[in-house]
């Protein structure tokens, strides 16, 4: 049963014994709708752990920046003079405002705030206050732009907002270093069309994982996958905070025109990069982002919690630097196929957020196939432990209940 009280939304769990769901019951239906536990979530979840933000050939010249919004924290990457990368709160020192106001753009030797003109060196020393006589003196480098930890790896930009429990984005993906070394990724390039930021819809972040975490459902969600992939997609287990899916072309003839020609162009494809496996590779950092490995292309999206039953998806592709036709062709109907895929699975995530709603409801059973679903859950569960709680605790005591369970208690 479920209840609806403004932005208070309550959802029962499933309180019957123990039954053949144990060990594949899936979170609990309150996990989806808890604002309390959302802020516990941002907190504990998305400040605290590696974000990507972009790719260094995203910002190629001298003033060149990226921003990332997320659950309240603002990150600003630029580079400087000296051809460094640097990352920053996006956050005026005087007021507070933003320093830069838009997704990206260039900073013309000097980062101006809009709001009162405070100045900033693109390494982030304070430049100077607008009418300094009227502040005590300012020492530029105390009340310079607040750093962020960054982290490149194979060129794409990662920061974390607050210290966590990750160790570095080279550490976390080692395992996987001579799989993706080959692909080159550092010397990609942005596809032209710039980082996308969906519209948000009306799910928990966490909806949207769910779906993206298992491929059981290709065959019969998305078909332009399924004609790709046959029965060549594997879920597996993930390596501590990595997890790793992976789709083999398949053998049989392909039936659609996109995955069809899409073939074909990467049969064509000249060295090295004919050398690349016929295989797509989706690499899951967690909490909340993918980095998918392709012949033709690489590309990362990421989910962007706007509230509890709001999220959007934020990502973007890069292609090789020299495009033969061939090249450039696989990327288009790669991108097609994926395309189509997303539009798929917005609707699953929607009817799976609104499932908790039902009466009927009495929580999920999931397959051996759905491997990586129940991998990712436990893993939330070992940051919040609370996740365990059949019902949703007491009001106003999540975040205390979490905080005893971690303790032990």
């Amino acid at each position: 049963m479920s209840s609806v009280k403004g932005d208070a939304v309550t959802v029962s769990g499933d309180s019957r014994p123990n039954d053949i769901r144990e060990g594949r019951e899936g979170l609990p239906g309150w996990t989806y709708t808890n604002a309390e536990l959302f802020d516990l979530e941002c907190d504990t979840l998305f400040r605290r752990h590696w974000q990507i933000v972009g790719h260094v050939n995203d910002i190629p010249e001298t003033g060149d920046y990226l921003t990332l919004d997320l659950v309240g924290e603002r990150a600003l990457v630029v580079r400087d003079r000296k051809g460094n990368i640097n990352a920053f709160h996006n956050l005026c020192r005087h007021r507070a405002s933003r320093v830069v106001a838009g997704e990206r753009g260039n900073c013309p030797g000097v980062i101006t705030c809009p709001f009162h003109a405070w100045s900033y060196e693109l390494d982030g020393r304070l430049r100077g206050a607008a009418q300094a006589a009227t502040f005590p003196a300012l020492d530029k480098d105390e009340w310079g732009l607040k750093p962020i930890e960054m982290e490149i790896w194979h060129g794409l930009i990662f920061v974390r907002f607050q210290e966590g429990p990750q160790p570095s984005v080279a550490e976390l993906f080692a395992e996987h270093e001579a799989e993706v070394s080959p692909y080159l990724l550092d010397d990609m390039v942005p596809d032209g069309n710039g980082i996308y930021l969906t519209d948000p819809i009306d799910i928990n972040w966490k909806s949207s994982r769910d779906v993206d975490n298992e491929g059981y459902h290709v065959a019969m969600a998305h078909p332009g996958l399924h004609d790709l992939y046959g029965q060549n997609y594997v879920d597996e287990a993930g390596v501590g905070d990595v997890s790793r899916s992976i789709g083999h072309f398949n053998t049989a003839p392909p039936r659609l025109w996109s995955v069809k020609n899409y073939r074909k162009m990467v049969d064509a494809l000249d060295a090295p990069w004919s050398a690349l496996p016929n295989s797509w590779v989706y690499m899951g950092l967690y909490p909340n982002t993918v980095v998918a490995i392709y012949p033709d292309s690489v590309i990362f999206y990421q989910d962007i919690p706007r509230g509890v039953l709001s999220s959007s998806v934020r990502g973007g592709v890069y292609r090789r630097r020299e495009e033969s036709r061939a090249l450039k062709a696989a990327r288009y109907l790669s991108g097609r196929i994926d395309n189509t895929t997303i539009e798929e699975d917005l609707m699953l995530m929607v009817w799976s957020q609104e499932a908790v709603y039902s009466s009927g409801y009495d929580g999920i059973i999931l397959s051996d196939l759905e491997r990586g679903v129940r991998a990712y859950h436990d893993r939330l569960r070992q940051d919040l432990p609370v996740l365990n709680d059949g019902e949703a605790p007491q009001a106003g005591t999540i975040h205390d209940r979490n905080a005893d369970l971690l303790k032990g208690g």
